[in-house]
């Protein structure tokens, strides 16, 4: 599907309470392939998050990868699309947790040039 390089696309960082960008598109030329997502727990206690696919920002209905996913204290969710999820130049990648400061999330994939 892509023919770019496999590279950290966004984070570790921690998701907020509040929606907010995670993937920026780096520009109208570019496409993004996600192939990993990782979320890691920093607490003592299960959080929730949200991802989103849309505008940035986004947290519209419909538009959820994932809705209200729990993940264990002190513990990681990996979630791997193959052959990738694509991200045209226009689409943002937002999301939201439970408790802020409580998940950090990575994302991996390819950036192909069109």
């Amino acid at each position: 599907m892509a023919s770019g390089t496999l590279k950290k696309i966004s984070g570790p960082a921690y998701l907020a309470a509040a929606a907010a960008d995670i993937y920026t598109p780096a520009a109208s030329t570019i496409y993004t392939v996600i192939r990993q997502i990782h979320v890691a727990n920093v607490t003592a206690g299960a959080v929730t998050f949200t991802l989103y696919v849309g505008a940035t920002g986004g947290s519209s209905a419909g538009t959820e990868l994932f809705k209200a996913y729990s993940v264990a204290a002190n513990s990681t969710y990996d979630h791997y699309w193959s052959p990738g999820l694509k991200l045209l130049s226009t689409e943002f990648l937002s999301g939201l947790a439970s408790a802020a400061t409580s998940l950090t999330i990575t994302v991996v994939g390819e950036q192909v040039v069109v």
